[in-house]
């Protein structure tokens, strides 16, 4: 048995994993052990620091629910979320950025025709969305997916909402021959992720706010294209340049149009003040494609 100490328990822990029959597998978990008894060396982490960091994941762990995943929060507000998107997302100039997915998106969504309302009966000023989505090269595209879902004007998620039993604010269309795609919704508002587990303590010790800009997402799929997730941001809006988990693209930031009370893109009468955003997406061909 070797006697290990602080300079020779890295390889140690190399050499026992050498057998590793999954060569990617083997890769990162090298190179995690490598970096992470670095970190531990460089700081000269205490056990004390080394006992706090345990639970602090333990902690971020036991929070996580059906409808609330901590880690991705973690992830999000240590900016890895956006590393590894990037890194995974290179496409030519032109296409549509990526950005963080964030931690409400559910698979439960109801599909919708063209021009509904996927805030029906939800209390809030009422907005006007549409646009077209296109190849790079400018095609339109038919019968894309183009999946939506946003906070109330209080900043909350329908899974927010334990008691709601139905969803809001979320709903999925399907783009018709000249790929246009177009609903109504209501204006989402800012919003703090939730900050009252161990990643809002985490940010309060760093002396670091919870909030996001408000925006909304999509997620936009069609054969023989990337898959995109994405935001689509207020022009002028507050928290645009500190969002809590880096998810700001300036391509992103789009005009939320105001208008006064009258005739609105479907034709009827609104008593009140409403919005319009017109937004094209622009997707990358796959790869098998290409």
């Amino acid at each position: 048995m070797k006697n290990l100490n602080e300079n020779t328990i890295t390889q140690a822990v190399i050499d026992r994993n050498k057998n590793t029959p999954n060569p990617r597998l083997k890769t990162i978990m090298t190179s995690l052990v490598q970096h992470l008894h670095e970190f531990a060396r460089e700081v000269e982490l205490t056990e004390e620091e080394w006992e706090m960091g345990i639970n602090f994941l333990t902690s971020t762990g036991q929070t996580c629910t059906d409808t609330r995943q901590e880690f991705i929060l973690l992830s999000d507000t240590l900016g890895l979320s956006t590393l590894v998107i990037a890194q995974n997302h290179r496409k030519p100039d032109g296409c549509t950025e990526a950005t963080v997915f964030g931690p409400f998106y559910v698979t439960t969504r109801p599909e919708l025709e063209l021009g509904a309302n996927m805030s029906e009966g939800v209390k809030g000023i009422p907005w006007f969305v549409k646009g077209v989505v296109r190849s790079i090269t400018g095609e339109v595209i038919a019968g894309a997916k183009v999946e939506a879902w946003q906070s109330d004007e209080d900043g909350f998620y329908d899974v927010q909402k334990p008691d709601l039993g139905r969803c809001e604010g979320r709903a999925v269309f399907t783009t018709n021959e000249q790929g246009e795609y177009h609903f109504q919704t209501i204006v989402p508002a800012a919003y703090p992720i939730p900050h009252d587990g161990p990643v809002g303590k985490m940010l309060q010790v760093l002396n670091r706010h919870p909030w996001r800009p408000a925006h909304l997402h999509f997620m936009i799929t069609a054969e023989g294209y990337e898959r995109l997730v994405t935001h689509v941001f207020q022009e002028g809006g507050e928290y645009l340049e500190s969002d809590a988990v880096f998810g700001v693209r300036s391509s992103l930031i789009s005009q939320w149009v105001r208008h006064e009370a009258g005739i609105d893109p479907y034709g009827r009468m609104q008593n009140t003040p409403f919005y319009t955003l017109e937004f094209d997406f622009i997707l990358n061909r796959s790869n098998e494609t290409k």
